[in-house]
């Protein structure tokens, strides 16, 4: 009886998500509230996203000493520092006297960051460090209250390849232990070396979906024919493998990728001492929950998902190329143009992606099927959150 009463508290149905667990050949997909329902957009922030480690921003987000970012995860609105002394520092983005946003927009706040409500400030280390008549006007301190009480309440985080990730709740696994099935996989690679060139490598796109909408597609190639028949040309669906990662990450790789040439500009500098088994792979990978990653001999490149709203999300896009020389003016106009090539393969994918949203309203829709084939990556990635939501 108690399990019953559970059950019906859920935003889900227990047993159409433990269908997702069957076997490819017999399993369905994540239902429609997956996609369209807020209850199960809550649960899933506070359940399942909240205990593991999910991707706020980029490095280079904050590049100067006392640079700021405000981010948020589904709504929880975070704030990324950096410091004067080089490091980073992330916090709930709210003021610990009446629970005001202290930052909305991304700018320099010198060595202070000050709540707009009634001026309290902070230092970058969060400390609490002035309460402006607090005990009345002119009168900045007031007996018992203590100000090392009362700070911005860190987040737990790590810095990796330039992403900044956060774990909300503040006991996921260590995050060399979440990180490590990539960095094993991708161990050919020396990531020391990449380097962001500036706007060239920077993209924004916004797509009317859902977050998890924007993973599926990305993580295979069975679209590949359909959707990008440009790509499809030279990198052909035969020529690409599947790659599932259980409970890190699922994705595609490609046997054919050719560094991209433009007329009278050289190529890009490439990672050194990689295996002959690189020289024609490139490698897509979606690492759960919302980073979509690539790498290719002579460039890197890493998507947060942002998730607006339910059925919003905007994809950040980041392009890194390999040592010091590669941000030299002589490569300007084939960064230029890899840039457009990959803006091109992204924009084809927003139609679909948003078609999917849209008939995800449908009660004749129950989850869909997968191709044991070509499937088997997003089916990966719905057991990933499939399993938590049962556990949850």
């Amino acid at each position: 009886m108690e399990s019953a009463s559970i059950a019906s508290r859920l935003p889900f149905d227990p047993a159409a998500i433990a269908r997702v667990l069957q076997p490819i050949e017999t399993a369905r997909g994540l239902p429609n509230e997956a996609y369209v329902s807020e209850a199960f957009r809550t649960f899933e922030r506070d359940r399942v996203i909240a205990k593991t480690w999910f991707c706020v921003g980029f490095g280079r987000d904050v590049r100067e000493p006392g640079d700021a970012f405000p981010t948020d995860v589904l709504g929880l609105p975070l704030l990324m520092v950096r410091r004067p002394d080089g490091s980073i520092g992330v916090f709930h983005n709210v003021c610990s006297h009446r629970g005001a946003q202290i930052l909305t927009e991304p700018c320099n706040v010198a060595k202070r960051l000050r709540c707009p409500y009634h001026a309290w400030l902070y230092d970058l280390d969060g400390k609490l460090i002035a309460t402006p008549h607090i005990g009345g006007p002119k009168t900045s301190e007031t007996p018992g209250f203590d100000k090392s009480e009362h700070g911005l309440k860190p987040v737990r985080f790590a810095l990796f390849w330039d992403m900044v990730f956060v774990n909300l709740s503040g006991d996921a696994e260590p995050f060399e232990t979440f990180i490590k099935p990539l960095t094993e996989r991708w161990g050919d690679f020396d990531m020391s070396r990449i380097r962001h060139p500036g706007a060239v490598g920077s993209l924004k796109l916004d797509v009317n979906c859902n977050w998890k909408l924007a993973v599926e597609n990305y993580c295979e190639a069975y679209h590949l024919p359909s959707i990008h028949p440009g790509l499809n040309s030279y990198s052909r669906l035969e020529d690409h493998y599947n790659i599932e990662v259980e409970d890190h990450f699922s994705g595609q790789g490609s046997h054919a990728y050719t560094p991209l040439l433009v007329k009278d500009g050289p190529g890009l500098p490439q990672f050194p001492d990689l295996p002959a088994k690189w020289d024609k792979a490139a490698e897509y990978a979606s690492l759960f929950p919302n980073v979509l990653l690539g790498i290719h001999r002579d460039h890197y490149f890493a998507i947060r998902l942002e998730p607006i709203s339910l059925g919003q999300t905007r994809e950040h896009l980041e392009i890194y190329y390999v040592g010091d020389g590669s941000v030299d003016t002589t490569y300007d106009a084939t960064k230029a143009a890899n840039l457009q090539a990959w803006k091109t393969v992204f924009a084809e994918d927003v139609d679909v992606v948003e078609r999917m949203q849209r008939g995800r309203q449908s009660p004749a829709y129950d989850g869909g099927v997968f191709s044991p084939a070509m499937d088997g990556p997003t089916h990966c990635f719905h057991r990933w959150l499939a399993k938590r939501l049962l556990v949850a």
